[in-house]
């Protein structure tokens, strides 16, 4: 079988280490002769591993007490309405930087007014909005920090006059990131800290039960935060195999230096196929050079070059090249670097793109 290189912008690549460990509790999870996907959530056991997978969190983002950690279903789209449900007296703040961001606005619009501060849809979401101005009269303003269609980026924790809610779906656990500065913080597991079935939510407790409106059972945070520890994300039935996913994507995670030095892992993965697209003479990149993301490499082919896209894709797929094709939306190519993506995986797409290139020289 020849050797295949993943990168898929979701479900993503996972680190063999957390695959292999899965699959031994998938057959005998901590040692009960009972495997992880039968397991009752109210052992023992699986308790120990809720508490763990929380206790990772914390100390990979340092995140203070102040906050809670939430694991819910319903992936990040079910936040889009939740987080205004529970955050938006009145009036919300959004930057549109890509399709989320826009999907968030849309639904955030069922609790009260939207703003959108700036978008970049004018020049199809290519860059990231500078220079705009968050009103202060608005509950909390809404970012997407790493746009996976599009390959941009916010890289640094933003200074804001009022609460900071992010999306951080596709670059979580990718950089150090200061998680005072946020009001709350959510994502969808599987684009970088486990497989799809499991959303993670980072709360400042203070924030919950302000806006006056009744909430349903399950939308409220609340009921997930829950009267004592043991029920923390446990109010209905949790999706244990992907929290457990989750716990072990964390324990390699820290395993090699946490967050700080997985930044500097992907930093250098990115700069590599960064080099190689601006390099390459059949290729060029898409997303501004200042807003490009580490995460998510997008591109296509250089002006006169477009006749050959999809001979590139044929070339690459028989190099064992998976999930390098754009979204639909945009076309052209797309390498998602998550934390779990090897090097060895980057080095042998650079000698794909330089192959391909001599081919037409």
């Amino acid at each position: 079988m020849k050797k295949s290189y993943n990168f898929n912008a979701g479900p993503c690549v996972l680190p063999k280490e957390a695959i292999e460990s899965t699959i031994e509790a998938i057959r005998n999870f901590d040692n009960t002769g009972i495997g992880l996907l039968e397991i009752s959530h109210r052992t023992p056991g699986w308790e120990r591993i809720m508490a763990e997978t929380v206790a990772l969190w914390r100390e990979l983002l340092n995140i203070p007490e102040e906050y809670e950690v939430l694991f819910l279903g319903g992936g990040a789209s079910t936040q889009f309405f939740e987080v205004p449900a529970n955050l938006m007296k009145k009036k919300a703040a959004y930057l549109q930087t890509g399709v989320w961001a826009k999907k968030a606005a849309k639904e955030a619009k069922f609790y009260g007014d939207v703003e959108i501060v700036a978008s970049s849809e004018d020049k199809t979401y290519s860059y990231i909005p500078k220079n705009y101005n968050i009103p202060l009269d608005a509950d909390y303003f809404h970012i997407t920090t790493n746009n996976t269609i599009y390959g941009t980026e916010i890289k640094e924790d933003l200074d804001c006059p009022i609460t900071l809610v992010a999306d951080m779906s596709s670059d979580i656990m990718s950089r150090p990131v200061d998680v005072r500065k946020y009001g709350l913080i959510y994502g969808g597991a599987q684009k970088n800290v486990g497989p799809a079935g499991v959303t993670f939510v980072i709360v400042r407790k203070d924030l919950l039960g302000q806006t006056g409106r009744p909430l349903q059972t399950m939308v409220d945070y609340r009921t997930h935060i829950g009267d004592e520890p043991k029920n923390k994300s446990m109010f209905n039935t949790p999706p244990v195999f992907a929290i457990f996913v989750m716990h072990e994507t964390l324990k390699w995670v820290k395993s090699l230096g946490g967050v700080e030095a997985m930044n500097k892992i992907n930093k250098k993965k990115s700069e590599m196929l960064y080099a190689e697209i601006d390099r390459n003479s059949m290729f060029v990149g898409t997303a501004a050079k200042e807003d490009r993301s580490i995460m998510n490499h997008c591109w296509v082919m250089a002006p006169g070059k477009e006749a050959l896209q999809d001979e590139f894709m044929a070339f690459a797929k028989e190099r064992g090249m998976v999930g390098i094709k754009g979204h639909r939306s945009v076309g052209g190519f797309r390498a998602s670097l998550y934390n779990a993506c090897p090097i060895e995986a980057v080095e042998a797409l650079v000698a794909c793109m330089q192959d391909f290139e001599k081919l037409h020289k």
